[in-house]
């Protein structure tokens, strides 16, 4: 009988005559802590579990963020099922991308095969998810996914109220406004606690989508923001490749903070990464009653054989200020001379030769010698190729040593080992047997037809051109061309000017708002060239809560003032207009709600908004299709734009000297930075102005020209607006995703 190590002491596991684990009673965890667990395949499953992880989570074969790892058919899905109910542990289901109109039957029968099978959750992004699970399937417990980007006491509870039971938080948070979201909830909080971050807030990244369709909230992420980029003088880095986190030494904190389930990210990663990881925070948790400065040092012993990047405790221990970071000039979580890879640095090589396979290169000799069948990454040195390999050959010569290397890398490029022969591990199987007796598959139901709530105020916002900047400065160059209305972001600096701008109001002018008095230099024109009724404010979909407070004590003033439309584009954001207030609002559901399909249109619609952005991911037919003709005059769509590729909470302008910056292919990008975060935008734009009159005519009527990034010029914006009165097309602009739509691997190279 084979010996796991698990939450008090070792266990002992047997099976019974049909190789089924038996169950243990009587097992608790330690302060009802959860250690929860990737399985991307079912080797990863079985390290996992013998490690000692209370609960794993994995994806099947469509409809999870991982799309590229191995995954789990149907009957072996079913097999894991029940063979960790008999174990008492829990398996949690990713289902955490977004869906469109056109996959909604598919949704459903996958949702009705799930609550027939049991799982013990759902972990979600898609809104439209939620409501199909909650008006048809109310059996199935729901996790709202990181990528539904969570981040303050107000979103958990609002997902609460719509029978969420969890809510994984955004990694960006502090351990700070971790405790305080704990203080103002009663929902389970999940938290990654180890493995791979994204530099780009959770949820809000469109790069890969941008650069080729392959969407991050589709599964399909490219990891984009790892590669090497370059400044105008040449210099190269790679910027925005973040390190690893590991928060070991922070759990006891976590814990003593109201945690209730500690994750481990990496479904993408090898079975011994799995099983070393889950070990040292299995030996960590036990001894939270214990020895906690013993058990933390053999913890942090067995992750020195992870294998993977540099560590980093992100913002954890960062001090918040209203939704800032206000202490991190220099973030150690971001590396520029690390390539974005894992393992463990070999050199380069200084000499190839050969070919097929006897391919061979040549490494410096070093500490660490790699043998026969350990596994190596390649990276080449202008970052155009990534590719494992086992190393078939390896000779130790005078001048080096030799390894077998594939074709297509050469003098130059990196090494690094990712794994060793011996770190191998053999485990026992949590699917014994054949898992094809488990016949369960979905079926081809159609899904219900779903009523969209009948929206009042549609006639609110007039039909014609909106036009969004980023600045107070920006709306004086929109006096040439006059639109409809302006579309203002209502950053810190903003808000200061807005509440302060004219003593008319009743508002002195060393108002206290978000971030404490307003500076001399923020104050702002007495008077604006947009009144408050001309002015459409937009909530940044990143809402954390240390800006939470703020936020809640400045709307109702704004309101007072007549700002009474917005953009809400983050689920926490509905709890800001909550009914009570003497003058009444209109609120736009905002692309970052990702109102992919009727479902999730009909769960933004629930909170009383007046009209929905169409996602800046979406596709015409999509669009259409999501919203039939009687509904249509109550959607946006963004005909130009530069969109913010991915955003982050950090002021990279503090730590980077360069604002242009250019990829291996020659796109060309821009870094803009203050202190609400930065952004990167593409400087080739997003643009469908010469599609306005078939959009017209299949019944979109309200138009947003995004002007958002650098400071607008007058002679651009006129050029512009002369395109969109013309319905011309943009030299050198982008598509994105509006023809040929997301990325789909049922024709791998190609879009749908």
């Amino acid at each position: 009988m084979p010996i796991l190590n698990n939450i008090r002491s070792p266990l002992i596991v047997d099976y019974d005559t049909n190789g089924e684990f038996l169950s243990v009673p009587g097992v608790l965890p330690v302060k009802n802590l959860e250690l929860l667990a990737p399985a991307g395949s079912p080797e990863a499953l079985d390290a996992a579990v013998a490690e000692g992880a209370d609960a794993v989570y994995l994806g099947l074969k469509s409809f999870n963020a991982r799309m590229r790892s191995a995954n789990f058919a149907w009957s072996q899905f079913e097999a894991a099922v029940r063979a960790l109910h008999r174990m008492g542990r829990k398996l949690y289901v990713t289902v955490n991308t977004v869906f469109e109109q056109r996959e909604a039957d598919r949704m459903y029968q996958l949702l009705k095969y799930l609550a027939a099978v049991g799982p013990d959750g759902l972990i979600v992004q898609d809104f439209g998810v939620v409501k199909m699970v909650r008006d048809n399937f109310p059996s199935l417990k729901v996790h709202a996914s990181t990528q539904m980007n969570i981040a303050s006491s107000q979103g958990v509870n609002l997902l609460s109220k719509c029978g969420v039971s969890r809510v994984v938080l955004a990694r960006e948070l502090s351990l700070e406004e971790i405790c305080d979201i704990r203080a103002n909830t009663n929902a389970e909080l999940e938290v990654f606690v180890h493995g791979a971050l994204c530099v780009s807030a959770s949820g809000l990244c469109l790069f890969s989508s941008f650069l080729g369709g392959k969407s991050a909230n589709r599964g399909m992420c490219t990891q984009a923001c790892r590669r090497l980029y370059y400044q105008r003088e040449g210099e190269g880095g790679y910027y925005f490749s973040p390190r690893d986190l590991q928060l070991l030494e922070l759990l006891p904190e976590l814990a003593d903070a109201g945690v209730n389930s500690f994750k481990i990210e990496g479904r993408m990663k090898s079975a011994d990464y799995v099983g070393t990881v889950v070990s040292a925070y299995r030996r960590l948790i036990d001894g939270l009653d214990g020895d906690r400065e013993g058990s933390l040092r053999e913890a942090g012993a067995i992750l020195q054989n992870d294998f993977a990047r540099r560590k980093t405790r992100f913002y954890m221990l960062s001090s918040m200020a209203s939704g800032a970071i206000e202490d991190s000039p220099s973030p150690d979580w971001l590396d520029p001379a690390q390539d974005g890879g894992t393992g463990i640095a070999l050199g380069a090589l200084r000499q190839a030769k050969g070919s097929g396979e006897g391919r061979r290169g040549l490494l410096s000799p070093g500490a660490l010698s790699p043998r026969i069948g350990d596994s190596v990454r390649l990276h080449r040195a202008d970052d155009s190729e990534r590719k494992a390999h086992k190393l078939v050959a390896v000779e130790k010569q005078e001048d080096g040593l030799w390894i077998s290397i594939p074709e297509g890398f050469e003098s130059g490029d990196s090494v690094y080992l990712i794994q060793t022969r011996s770190m191998s591990k053999r485990y026992p199987q949590v699917i014994k047997g054949d898992p094809g007796t488990f016949r369960r598959v979905p079926g081809r139901e159609r899904a219900p037809e779903v009523e969209l709530p009948r929206i009042k105020k549609a006639n609110s916002f007039p039909e014609g051109v909106y036009a969004a900047v980023s600045s107070i400065e920006d709306l004086y160059v929109l006096q040439s061309v006059r639109p409809l209305r302006v579309m203002l972001p209502l950053s810190r600096k903003i808000l200061r000017i807005l509440l302060n701008r004219s003593p008319a109001v009743g508002e002195s002018d060393d108002t206290e708002s978000w971030s404490g008095k307003q500076p001399a230099e923020e104050k702002g024109p007495r008077f604006l060239p947009f009144s408050p009724g001309e002015t459409v404010l937009v909530l940044d979909p990143w809402f954390p809560q240390s800006a939470e407070k703020a936020l809640k004590e400045a709307i109702p003033r704004l309101r007072g003032l007549g700002y009474h439309q917005y953009v809400a584009n983050n689920p926490g954001h509905f709890a800001l207009f909550r009914d009570g207030h003497s003058q009444p609002v209109n609120l736009i559901a905002g692309p970052y709600l990702y109102t992919f399909n009727r479902w999730a249109a009909a769960f933004v619609s629930s909170y009383g908004v007046s009209a929905v952005i169409s996602p800046l991911e979406n596709n015409r037919q999509n669009l259409e299709r999501t919203l039939s003709p009687g509904r249509r005059n109550s959607a946006f769509v963004t005909l130009f734009s530069r969109p913010a590729l991915f955003r982050i909470r950090a002021d990279l302008g503090a730590v980077y000297d360069f604002e242009e910056f250019t990829d291996s292919r020659g796109e060309e990008f821009r870094l803009i930075s203050s202190p609400d975060g930065s952004q990167v935008i593409p400087e080739r734009p997003f643009n469908i102005m010469d599609k306005r009159p078939f959009l017209e005519e299949a019944g979109f009527r309200r138009f947003i020209l995004d002007l958002s990034g650098p400071p607008l010029k007058k002679k651009d914006y006129r050029n512009l607006m002369a395109f969109y009165r013309s319905a011309s097309p943009i030299p050198s602009s982008n598509r994105f995703n509006w023809k040929d739509g997301f990325y789909s691997t049922e024709t791998p190279g190609e879009k749908p």
